[in-house]
């Protein structure tokens, strides 16, 4: 974990998505401070993706408010604001790597400069003249990311970022994530592994049934999920087993 994080700078407020008789999203309110990690965490059919969705304006919600900088935002306007990287894309599959980040830096407004770096992070050299058909799901991943941090959006939403991953790929990429963060990026992470999580994110949002269930530093949750005249929990993962 890092210093706390500072100021909100994107707040969400009653957020509610619904399809027929199912409830996607129940009210949901949330607040994204300026330059932290920030993870989305929940059991499957939480409403993490419809949530990333509807945050970046993919999918409309029925009701609810994003806020920036105190100021209401409608989907036309987020894309300056938020960056969404959906979990198991392959877009210009017939292009190399090589292409697709020098192709989506220009096309978003990012840094050229910064390719680069980002290549050596995400240890994507091998892999810059390979068609993206040709990936293995862990190398995909890795290159969808690089477009992600090479985009000038100060939010960034990314959808389950470790998938595929090997265990010294993972450490590799968080620390990489961690490094944008302390660059001045904001990330919102939804990730599935729990571990994962604890070592990479500031703060949690804990999610379930489409309702947020806690958020906080793994230190509030845990004194939220605290039973009476018992300790608080001891890992992320028995806050998350508590509290959704």
């Amino acid at each position: 974990m890092t210093s706390p994080p500072g100021s909100a700078c994107l707040h969400v407020a009653g957020l509610t998505k619904t399809y027929g008789r199912l409830t996607a999203l129940d009210d949901v309110s949330l607040s994204i401070r300026e330059g932290e990690v920030l993870g989305l965490i929940g059991p499957n059919g939480a409403g993490k993706t419809t949530l990333f969705e509807c945050l970046a304006g993919v999918l409309p919600a029925d009701r609810g408010t994003v806020s920036v900088s105190g100021r209401s935002v409608d989907t036309r306007e987020r894309g300056s604001h938020l960056f969404y990287m959906p979990d198991a894309i392959a877009p210009w599959p017939s292009q190399t790597v090589r292409w697709a980040l020098d192709f989506a830096t220009g096309f978003f407004g990012g840094s050229r400069a910064a390719i680069r770096e980002v290549v050596a992070e995400l240890a994507l050299a091998p892999l810059l003249d390979s068609p993206i058909r040709t990936l293995s799901k862990g190398q995909r991943k890795r290159s969808m990311l690089a477009i992600g941090l090479l985009t000038p959006q100060p939010v960034l939403l990314a959808d389950e970022p470790f998938e595929g991953l090997d265990l010294r790929q993972t450490r590799d990429v968080g620390a990489a994530l961690r490094r944008h963060a302390a660059a001045g990026r904001t990330l919102f992470l939804s990730i599935h592994q729990i571990s994962d999580a604890a070592r990479v994110c500031d703060r949690f949002v804990l999610l379930s049934g489409g309702r947020v269930c806690g958020e906080g530093t793994f230190d509030e949750l845990a004194q939220v999920a605290r039973h009476h005249d018992q300790p608080p929990p001891a890992s992320l993962e028995e806050v998350v087993l508590a509290l959704t």
